[in-house]
């Protein structure tokens, strides 16, 4: 017998808010599948607002009320059953994150969770990296978002260690080099701890950075990205101007800017672990969070 799910999973990061909508695929002895159908992505950068002022602006919360208006209109045209909204580091950084989050609830409905960098990384290690992950091999999953990075180390199918850190597209764009170095530094000294016993690793990357870097590079889905090809492209990237990277390879506004941190970040997390190339699957905390819902009812 078939039965088809549909949850929503609303993301709500420093550098935009997501709307997922998944059909939940079940058949009776077999693994459900979890196929999207919907994502809505809208561009309100709360880790500008947190990172460097400590709180919510009155503007930026008018639109998240906004957004949440909207989402709650879609997901109600999708016929989504269930749902969840979670917050991650703008929100629990900024001062005024839940009477922002408490706000939202009286005037909208939605529950906003705010959660902390390890069950963020839990949420984003839990989703399905079955078909990618060999059994016999070692990876470490990075996830940079713009507030935090989520590390996860793989091996033999099974989850070593992960660890959220304070170093986003949003966060370094905003901080002083000094800051910047010092949270590399951190970055740098938990990675060669954790991955010096194994003699090769590969890395999986996830965020919108990486997902519009692989779009740009025109490999096939499921190919991985190599080293020296995500270098030239940063060398690349950083010699064109705010502008170019709009209008001339056509990058949204607030892509244009996030995309130098971000690829520094898994650029120095291979140098740092010795990987040489990086796969990139279309996987993220909304996944995440569709995967937790469906489990939760079991």
């Amino acid at each position: 017998m078939l039965q088809i799910k549909k949850y929503g999973a609303i993301d709500i990061g420093s550098n935009a808010i997501r709307l997922l909508v998944s059909n939940v695929i079940i058949k009776e002895d077999t693994e459900p599948q979890f196929k999207k159908s919907s994502l809505v992505r809208v561009p309100i950068r709360l880790g500008a607002d947190a990172f460097v002022h400590g709180s919510i602006s009155d503007d930026n919360i008018i639109r998240m009320k906004s957004a949440m208006e909207a989402f709650k209109l879609l997901m109600d045209v999708h016929g989504v059953e269930k749902y969840k909204a979670c917050a991650t580091s703008a929100m629990r950084e900024a001062n005024n994150g839940v009477a922002v989050a408490n706000q939202i609830l009286n005037e909208t409905g939605i529950k906003i969770d705010i959660i902390g960098g390890k069950e963020e990384a839990s949420i984003i290690s839990s989703t399905d990296l079955n078909e990618l992950i060999k059994s016999h091999s070692t990876y470490l999953y990075v996830d940079v978002g713009g507030g935090s990075t989520e590390f996860t180390i793989f091996s033999e199918g099974q989850i070593v260690t992960s660890k959220s850190f304070r170093m986003g597209t949003v966060r370094l764009i905003n901080n002083t080099k000094a800051e910047n170095k010092e949270a590399f530094k951190k970055v740098e000294g938990w990675i060669k701890e954790h991955t010096k016993k194994y003699k090769k690793i590969a890395l999986i990357g996830s965020g919108g950075n990486i997902n519009k870097l692989f779009k740009m590079s025109g490999r096939s889905e499921g190919s991985p990205i190599s080293y020296i090809y995500l270098n030239a492209q940063y060398q690349f990237l950083k010699k064109m101007s705010f502008s170019q990277r709009i209008t001339e390879l056509g990058l949204n506004p607030d892509r244009a800017d996030v995309i130098i941190p971000a690829t520094k970040i898994y650029l120095s997390a291979m140098k740092w672990s010795g990987a040489r190339k990086i796969h990139v699957p279309k996987i993220g905390l909304a996944d995440g969070i569709i995967k937790s819902l469906y489990y939760s009812e079991l």
